[in-house]
């Protein structure tokens, strides 16, 4: 097992044998020195060589596997030659954002997702049409594969994200089942933030000598402040709101045990004035993408979610996770905390835990090799006027890819056509069937009347504005 900490000489994507235009598609991007992790796995993977990394989210794997797919595709062979399976279907919609940025550099290249809850007549007549790189959930690509709508004879790079989750999910059968019909002869890459024996299990079966690659956490201890609340289970959730009115983040995850205790903070928050939304595993999928997309471009505050349904979720910039439940297994807790504090950003975590919990408490403080920094209620004292509104309004447009929309027809329409600025627009989520656009909340009610009234793209379109 290899282990990785390169210097910024190793650490420069221009060592790789990369194309000239990838090269300068990185450059655009502002990819400019390589992580731990695509240090480590990059010149192996990119000699052919199959691969196990270890590595959590927000290391900067995507691009390691992306850059080793696209490096071997030829965009002249309409055939799918890269499959990447996710755990969920907003992993498997991040990794696709990422891959296609990163295809920049060669515009011919095609690429489905293929996931559930969204219509298969879609994704069917999308692969018809041919694609490059298929990115999908294991159920929804062995749904395709028994149709025969999705072949696989000419593909070169089978890649495993996150197989720990995929394994911890119950999709064990379901990938040996995909991998059975990918040639013999492919490249295989497997990443995962934990190594549970399934890992061993699954590479014993049909990987080919693979190279392992490990890195240390991402996330220095230095980096993230972490501070500790003893609490009676009736005072937790009117906790969590003097913990927001003392400190104030900009964004916040807070994590419950529970989809019951889920719900009750979001409405207990939602009572004090709060912005809060909550994810849990029972939402449809269409309401799944809403709160996610909210949150993700600062329409919302605070995101209330179980683990679960917190898996594969990757928000740029967190200022601050609250665990309102402390969980039973550490690794969790290090998977939860590691979403604040990245990108050399300092990052806040805040717990709460019950004399009861005091044993989950210890485990901690024994994985973290540190006592845990104990505080009082009473220092919990408000330090802003009123509730945190966030800055933006999510407005939600009838249409998106199908129709042809793409962010820069909605930026268009906002800037050139109706005069606002481009500080008043924020992110642009366009999806198969609708298109998320946030903007600044003093402008969001006239800005939505005015788009329906206008035209995007020649056509008229129906907005509304999202509730919080």
């Amino acid at each position: 097992m290899t282990s990785a900490s390169p210097t910024a000489a190793t650490a420069d994507f221009a060592r790789l044998p990369l194309s000239p235009a990838m090269l300068a598609n990185l450059q655009q991007l502002g990819y400019l020195t390589m992580t731990p992790i695509q240090a480590a796995s990059l010149p192996a993977a990119l000699l052919g060589k199959d691969l196990i990394a270890q590595a959590k989210t927000g290391s900067g794997k995507t691009a390691a596997f992306a850059l080793t797919l696209l490096s071997s595709l030829n965009p002249r062979r309409f055939a799918v030659q890269a499959l990447v399976l996710c755990p969920t279907r907003e992993l498997a919609d991040q990794v696709s954002t990422e891959i296609r940025r990163l295809a920049r550099a060669d515009d011919n290249i095609k690429l489905v997702t293929l996931c559930g809850g969204v219509p298969l007549r879609g994704q069917l007549a999308t692969l018809e049409h041919g694609a490059h790189i298929v990115v999908g959930t294991p159920g929804r690509v062995m749904d395709h594969l028994a149709r025969e709508s999705l072949k696989l004879d000419a593909l070169a790079t089978l890649v495993l994200d996150e197989a720990d989750r995929m394994l911890d999910m119950g999709f064990f059968e379901d990938i040996v089942t995909v991998a059975r019909q990918c040639p013999r002869e492919r490249q295989t890459l497997l990443f995962s933030a934990t190594y549970p024996e399934g890992i061993a299990k699954l590479a014993n079966q049909f990987m080919r000598e693979p190279i392992t690659v490990k890195v240390d956490a991402m996330h220095a201890g230095g980096q993230i402040e972490q501070r500790w609340y003893e609490v009676k289970d009736s005072e937790r959730l009117h906790t969590v709101s003097l913990l927001l009115n003392h400190f104030r983040p900009a964004s916040t995850l807070a994590f419950c045990n529970t989809k019951a205790q889920c719900r009750d903070l979001a409405e207990v928050l939602k009572a004090q004035g709060f912005s809060a939304l909550a994810l849990f595993g029972e939402l449809e999928q269409r309401e799944r993408d809403q709160v996610l997309v909210q949150f993700a471009n600062r329409s919302c505050s605070v995101l209330v979610a179980t683990d679960v349904a917190a898996r594969g979720l990757d928000i740029a910039s967190l200022a601050a996770v609250i665990n309102v439940d402390v969980t039973p297994d550490t690794e969790v807790h290090v998977h939860r905390i590691g979403r604040t504090g990245r990108a050399g950003e300092t990052g806040l975590v805040l717990n709460l835990a019950s004399m009861k919990e005091m044993g989950y408490v210890g485990r901690i403080e024994q994985l973290q090799g540190r006592e845990s920094d104990w505080h009082k209620l009473g220092e919990l004292t408000p330090t802003g006027d009123g509730p945190l509104v966030p800055p933006m309004v999510t407005l939600h447009i009838q249409g998106g890819r199908k129709e042809k929309i793409r962010p820069g027809d909605v930026l268009g329409a906002l800037t050139a056509d109706l005069g606002y600025t481009r500080e008043q627009v924020g992110k642009i989520n366009v999806n198969e069937w609708s298109t998320y656009v946030a903007v600044d909340r003093a402008i969001a009610a006239q800005a939505a009347s005015r788009l329906n009234a206008g035209r995007i793209k020649g056509k008229s379109v129906k907005v509304r504005v999202l509730e919080e």
